[in-house]
């Protein structure tokens, strides 16, 4: 039986992750790589650094399968943008990742100037330096790139690893990451000539947009990998979560709890209009079975910081070791004794979109523990979910009936079961968490005939755990009002400072 191979190119490190045609991880391989932040608010990464650890984890994994390889799948964090040489191959400066701040300035302007219908009507966004397009602005007026570059070549960071795999053959992309640029017209399904006049960047330094689910290219010989293996699907890594979770129907929804937290649900084949609090977004471009094509949309909340607030306990406070230490320590208090954290490390995402909060703890008396802070910190990834999930069954017309989790922090029950008791619906794990893998291996065996159809796919997923809402709604309701309270705080905390 072949299998298929999901090349996961994440915020913090890659993952090179192999499935059977059941859908069962049968081996992967994973290498962190650095971070960069030169400025307080700015995020870069090293392109080559990531491009050597996906060689590097996908040697190391082919050598374990005995099994023939169908296809490739790319998955990848979306926002962060490449710039490189055509003719060398290399970047031009070090890639822009979507946590980076450096446009809120910016983005400002733009919307003083009454730019953000525009933006809204066009792409589905709002006017927030998490998108591509004041980054790559950036780079021609402040980072040295030259407009008029003949051979300048752009992209996500999908792109620049599908380039270095077809040996420089394929400069291309597909509509969920093109839809995060903010230079797409997700109604038109094409770059927007007024948004990249708009924002300075040449139209021809995009790559080529084409469907998630179909053939790109081939390996190159010269990618360090066998030569001639299919590259069939890419998607976004949270469209790609959306398409593992089997999330097909309108109203079907997930949440991925990783360094930040995506929510998705899925809104059918016709382009909603914009609604306040959330994002519109492509889901995904797929065979419909017809010899033509579907594109689904999606409803999306995008929430900045969860397992990042983890990360912080652990190495910023030092009152975990681990991340596995977590949830034991809040669990071992009943609740936070009135103690909230608001992680806006890098300003709130939806339903606030609010680039100058900033992380905020209140309600800490002297009786306050490390694990009322951990509780906290829990609390936060499932309140954040619940304000996010709110305002989506206010727009969507599709009542949210369930809620399919995964990410790391998917594993904690504690986290869960809040989850559950804050939506009041039930909340189901997946026995194979890694869904956005999984999402980018479908996309690639649908176009290479591993699986026949989204039918055989969704007869894969199997719930792994439930939770069921078990709290009565007044406290959790008042619980929820003093989260925003909480909230209300965090506002604007660097509005005005430079």
């Amino acid at each position: 039986m072949a299998v298929v191979i999901a090349l996961d190119a994440g915020t913090t490190g890659v993952r090179a992750f192999a499935v059977d045609g059941s859908g069962r991880p049968v081996g992967y391989r994973y290498r962190e790589f650095t971070q960069h932040f030169p400025r307080p608010g700015w995020v870069e990464h090293d392109a080559v650094e990531i491009w050597s650890a996906i060689v590097a984890t996908t040697v190391e994994l082919l050598a374990t399968l005995d099994e023939p390889v169908a296809a490739i799948g790319i998955t990848d964090q979306r926002e962060t943008v490449v710039a490189w040489d055509r003719r060398t191959g290399r970047p031009l400066h070090r890639a822009i990742v979507w946590q980076d701040r450096r446009g809120a300035a910016r983005c400002d302007e733009l919307r003083d100037a009454g730019h953000l219908p525009l933006v809204r009507s066009t792409t589905g966004l709002v006017l927030d330096p998490y998108f591509s397009a004041t980054k790559v602005e950036w780079l021609f007026t402040e980072g040295g790139l030259d407009r008029d570059d003949p051979n300048l070549a752009l992209g996500t960071i999908d792109t620049w690893l599908l380039w270095n795999l077809t040996g420089g053959e394929v400069h291309a992309t597909e509509p969920s990451n093109a839809s995060r640029t903010m230079l797409f017209d997700i109604g038109a399904l094409g770059w927007s000539e007024e948004l990249c006049d708009l924002f300075g960047v040449p139209m021809g330094a995009l790559p080529d947009v084409r469907p998630s689910s179909g053939r790109f290219g081939v390996t190159h010989e010269s990618s360090g990998l066998p030569a001639g293996i299919p590259i069939s699907g890419i998607a976004g890594d949270q469209q790609a979560a959306l398409f593992g979770q089997a999330c097909f129907g309108p109203g079907a929804t997930k949440n991925t709890y990783g360094t930040g937290s995506f929510v998705l649900m899925n809104v059918g084949t016709t382009c909603p209009e914009p609604v306040e609090g959330l994002l519109t977004t492509v889901a995904w471009t797929i065979p419909d079975g017809t010899g033509s094509t579907r594109t689904d949309y999606a409803f999306e909340g995008a929430i900045f910081s969860t397992g990042s607030a983890v990360q912080w306990l652990r190495d910023g406070l030092g009152i975990i070791a681990d991340s596995a230490e977590t949830e034991p320590l809040a669990a071992s208090v009943p609740d936070t004794d009135d103690v909230f954290f608001v992680p806006a490390f890098t300003g709130l995402g939806s339903p606030w979109w609010d680039p100058y909060a900033r992380g905020t703890l209140v309600g800490v008396t002297r009786g306050t523990t490390k694990a009322h802070l951990a509780r906290a910190v829990v609390e936060a990834m499932a309140l954040q979910t619940r304000d996010v999930v709110d305002a989506m069954t206010t727009h969507a017309g599709h009542p949210v009936t369930e809620l399919k989790a995964d990410g790391g922090a998917a594993v904690m029950d504690l986290l869960l079961q809040l989850q559950a008791d804050q939506l009041g619906v039930t909340v189901r794990r997946p026995v194979v968490q890694e869904t956005t893998a999984l999402g980018a291996s479908y996309l690639a065996g649908l176009a290479e005939g591993v699986w026949s159809s989204t039918d055989d796919i969704e007869a894969n997923w199997a719930v792994g755990a439930e939770f069921t809402p078990t709290a009565d709604r007044g406290p959790v309701d008042a619980h929820h009002a003093r989260w925003l309270e909480a909230v209300a705080h965090s506002r604007g905390w660097t509005a005005g400072r430079a």
